[in-house]
């Protein structure tokens, strides 16, 4: 039989079409099925997870890895998140077998007709092409059959729950994260269970064009994808209608910050990478493994908090310096003007929150601004306090700012828009700032900079600073442990040292306030920073006995050399080996090592590593005498009360100490304080020393960072007294000559190592006592004392026991032990009164002992 009419020939075309496109698939899958890779990437999945550091308290610092990816397994996503997948990119994916027949000849139609354009990949191939293709690869017939024949050998191999839960893992979503779970942190800053059905929705409608609806450039086209996944999911039954329209209605409020993380702490970040890289080398960045640090959240956003306000005032002080650059703009704005701020904003980044901003309007009281995330702010009042001088400069040339200016501004509250904007600048001056568990070493909070994206270098870690005044407690510390006292009377007068003994040139020390008290207590030496008595007391012990002591709190001695200016601190020093030495003083005399990681464990929880870390009192190394530490903190207490850091008053706690530091020329101000609980160092410098201004202080500029920071990490924290260890005692002495005073003198308590109290009044007699032998003193007892003495009263010193409460006699006041050795509190009468001696009545029927006894014990 032979065709005869034109549609036999239609038929017959059809049918022959048909077989060999039947018979070119047979040959298709007889070659190319074979050869096919195996399914072994898919049924042994790793997923290239990155390197994840965490806080103490389990909040993400930092992700570092090509890719950002988080594992969930089928069973722990949502139904929602399920759904929303399933109505936008394979409804059928339970019904077919990899190749879905009914959606290609769906999407033909649909397609010739005009009513959408659609594709007909399924999941499973997907999934193939998501890890058997070669990304970015041209897509020939050749690799669509490949991936078609795959998703067939894969739907024979693998259930319809793993496929699904490989591609819900595998998807790239933008922004360089990989999987719904990683997505849905990226965007909005929460776990997968944690999203609403809107956020739900507009993750599911990434995977078409994750650039092209990437919710930070294109927020519009984003919103108009999640619409569509929303109508389909209500359009095939997967959500009844109230909840399609409340879905449609909900705002979506986005990560502020692009970067996947809670908690802000770059340098800690990047401690932590450096330490693995180390050991592991590239492998960290696709390993999954979990690092937890030591750091906590609340210590480490008070620390950025202080650090940046502190930097920000300290700048604010020096004044304005002028705009970053000057656009040219109309006064009244144009659409092409908003363009050029628009193409020269994005060219500036923000930095630690400092928002670059162009001047639109300058008003008498006020400018209004546009910022480079494109809000119009207009900033009056106290934010203009940078600024106001050169606003109020009525020669128009000299002013620094006009139409076009870049500048930069902050907003101290990101949840709000108004009334919190004010004008800064970005700090050319550096900071660091470092807070560590005096008892383990374990860092609570770490900053090395203003901003790690601008410096990287890590001012806790590497910066080699001359610690200045903030060291004179270790050689105070050594002097103890050579006889000194807090009671020894030392010389505040003029020196002057020739260039052998400096081991550089002439040098002729100053105080800072260029004044001199003449002598003075080692006590009141420490709080009101004498550098005179500082040099005094290092050339009386000896400049190589304090080089070797001072390495028991973990100095190099190659970095302090034995010369005289180290009394001052001209040494060099770290941050952290600053906070690590300070430890020693809190925690009653024991070395401990400051560390930054606690464990580390993989993308399952199985643990890999712990730290083992020693604790004081425990396993620790003692390194100072109790009764050294005790009374160095007592010192140091005083710094607080009444010497150069009284501002630290205010956080109205009995058991702070410290010591503030200010080197030569004023170019590096330290504050290193702690309570038993937290030490805490803070630094301020330029990179290049120069001078930070004239009245740049450790106690102007580095304290207010520390207070700032200790409100905030000794909140809810009790007040601890460091208890009072055996071998101390404490003694009544006169606050002028240092000597052992009678309860019913003007005299302070002070404490003292039980054998070595402080000396008797001292005199020569020859006439009185013939034959008398002079009672030899140790070197710090002998300075300003007379030469000989009497035998010394029957005066018991306080045991431990008794220093726990006692009274001074002169007021009959109770005494804390924290408070026995304050001059303020416990002097009777003020020290300027103290000295005028008062002098003895004749007396005619008195012995010449009692004489005696009466000239040098006049009250």
């Amino acid at each position: 039989m032979t065709p005869n009419k034109w549609w036999h020939y239609l038929l017959l075309t059809i049918v022959v079409s048909g077989l060999s496109a039947i018979a070119f698939v047979g040959i298709a899958v007889a070659v190319v099925y074979p050869s096919l890779p195996s399914l072994e990437t898919l049924t042994d999945y790793r997923p290239k997870l990155p390197l994840r550091v965490y806080s103490e308290d389990g909040f993400l610092i930092e992700e570092f890895g090509e890719e950002r990816r988080a594992y969930v397994k089928i069973t722990d996503v949502p139904k929602s998140m399920k759904d929303a997948v399933l109505a936008i990119e394979d409804r059928r994916f339970y019904q077919h077998g990899g190749i879905d027949t009914k959606g290609i000849l769906r999407a033909i139609k649909n397609n010739l007709t005009g009513v959408s354009h659609e594709g007909a990949s399924t999941i499973t191939m997907q999934v193939a092409k998501n890890f058997f293709t070669k990304p970015n690869g041209k897509r020939t017939l050749g690799t669509k059959i490949n991936e078609a024949l795959l998703a067939i050998k894969i739907e024979n191999n693998l259930s319809k729950d793993k496929i699904l839960e490989l591609y819900i893992n595998q998807i790239y979503l933008g922004q360089r994260s990989y999987g719904f779970a990683a997505a849905s942190q990226v965007y909005f800053g929460k776990p997968l269970e944690k999203l609403n059905l809107a956020e739900t929705a507009l993750l599911a409608g990434l995977p078409k064009a994750p650039s092209g609806y990437n919710p930070y450039t294109h927020p519009k086209r984003a919103i108009a994808r999640q619409n569509e996944v929303l109508r389909d999911m209500y359009r095939y039954g997967f959500i009844e209608e109230s909840v399609y329209k409340k879905a449609l209605n909900q705002p979506l409020r986005f990560k502020a910050s692009r970067q996947s993380r809670d908690l802000s702490a770059d340098y800690v970040a990047e401690m932590v990478r450096e330490s693995l890289y180390a050991t592991y080398q590239d492998e960290i960045y696709s390993s999954g493994l979990k690092v937890y640090t030591t750091i906590r959240k609340a210590n480490q956003e008070a620390a950025n908090s202080a650090l940046r306000d502190g930097i920000l005032d300290y700048d604010a002080r020096q004044g304005y310096r002028g705009p970053e650059k000057l656009l040219k703009l109309n006064q009244a704005t144009t659409d092409a003007d908003k363009e050029l701020m628009t193409e020269a904003l994005s060219d500036i980044e923000i930095s630690n929150g400092l928002m670059p901003a162009v001047i639109t309007k300058i008003a008498e009281k006020s400018i209004s601004v546009h910022t480079k995330y494109g809000d119009d702010v207009e900033i009056s009042g106290k934010g203009l306090a940078l600024i106001d001088r050169t606003l109020n400069e009525k020669n128009p040339e000299k002013r620094l700012l006009k139409v076009g200016a870049v500048i930069r501004v902050l907003n101290a509250s990101p949840s709000t828009q108004s009334g919190q904007w004010r004008v800064v600048q970005l700090p050319q001056v550096e900071s660091a700032l470092i807070s560590i568990d005096p008892e383990t070493g374990a860092i609570r909070a770490l900053v090395g900079g203003f901003d790690f994206n601008r410096n990287k270098f890590n001012h806790v870690t590497q910066a080699w600073r001359q610690p200045g005044s903030s060291f004179k407690p270790f050689i105070y510390s050594a002097a103890l442990e050579k006889g000194y006292t807090p009671a020894t009377i030392v010389e505040d007068e003029p020196l002057s040292f020739s260039s052998e003994e400096t081991g550089n040139t002439e040098w002729t020390p100053q105080n800072y306030d260029a004044t001199f008290d003449g002598p003075i207590r080692l006590r009141q030496a420490l709080a009101k920073s004498k550098n005179m008595v500082a040099i005094r007391v290092l050339e009386n012990i000896g400049k190589g006995y304090a080089q070797d002591y001072i390495t028991r709190f973990g100095f190099s001695a190659k970095n302090h050399p034995a010369y005289m200016t180290m009394a001052l601190g001209a040494g060099s020093a770290t941050p952290m080996q600053m906070a690590s030495a300070y430890a020693v003083f809190a925690n009653g005399g024991y070395r401990v090592n400051p560390y930054l990681i606690s464990k580390i464990v993989d993308h399952n929880g199985k643990l890999i590593s712990k730290n083992k870390f020693v604790t004081a009192k425990q396993d620790a190394p003692r390194v100072i005498d109790a009764r050294n530490a005790f009374i160095m903190n007592s010192m140091m207490q005083d710094v607080v009360r009444y010497g150069t850091a009284t501002k630290a008053l205010q956080l109205g706690r009995g058991d702070i100490a410290g010591k503030t530091g200010t080197t030569n020329d004023h170019f590096d101000a330290w504050f290193t304080g702690y309570s038993p609980k937290q030490v805490a160092v803070t630094w301020v410098g330029f990179d290049k020393p120069k001078r930070l201004g004239r009245n740049e202080t450790g106690g102007s500029t580095a304290l207010p960072i520390w207070i700032k920071y200790m409100a905030t990490a000794l909140r809810n924290v009790p007040e601890t007294d460091m208890p009072v260890p055996d071998g101390v005692m404490a003694l009544r002495v006169d606050p002028v000559t240092g000597v052992r005073a009678d309860n019913d003198e003007n005299g302070i308590y002070e404490y003292f190592y039980h054998e070595n109290p402080p000396p008797e009044a001292e005199f020569s007699l020859p006439d009185l006592f013939d034959g008398g032998t002079d009672t030899p003193l140790n070197q710090p007892q002998q300075i300003l004392q007379p030469e000989i003495t009497l035998q010394p009263k029957n005066l018991a010193p306080k045991t431990p026991e008794q220093l726990s409460r006692f009274k001074d006699p002169s007021t009959a006041k109770t005494i804390k032990p924290a408070d026995v050795a304050n001059n303020k509190d416990l002097t009777a009468n003020k020290a300027a009164e103290s000295t005028k001696a008062k002098k003895p009545e004749p007396s005619n029927t008195s012995t010449a002992s009692e004489q005696v006894q009466q000239l040098f014990n006049p009250h």
